[in-house]
């Protein structure tokens, strides 16, 4: 049985393209990394974090010492979060103020007080 020019470069091609799709799928991510702080239980964890430390403080706290007192407190996992930065509080701050139709600090201690 022979085969042509063009079988053999079908046959190449699609050998070829095999071996292609299983290198890239060998470096594509499997499962979760363990310093991932974007995942919705680490967004959680610090979301309830900045709703402790505001009522702790009674809400009279602004963004930048409430990112002090967040990073400093000893339930603040620095390994996990490293990447946790005052752009990343302002976010979780903005992201809250919008479920719970807030503007400010002192209204979500109001809110937690009741």
């Amino acid at each position: 049985m022979e085969f042509s020019i063009t079988t053999w470069m079908l046959l190449f091609f699609f050998l070829f393209l095999i071996i292609s799709i299983w290198k890239i799928a060998a470096f594509l991510p499997n499962k979760a990394l363990e310093d991932d702080d974007t995942t919705q239980d680490a967004t959680n964890f610090l979301e309830s974090l900045m709703l402790k430390v505001i009522v702790e403080l009674k809400g009279e706290i602004d963004e930048n010492e409430l990112y002090v007192a967040m990073s400093t407190n000893p339930d603040f996992d620095s390994e996990l979060f490293w990447r946790f930065n005052l752009n990343k509080l302002k976010q979780l701050l903005n992201t809250y103020y919008v479920k719970n139709n807030l503007s400010s600090i002192k209204e979500i201690y109001e809110k937690q007080k009741n």
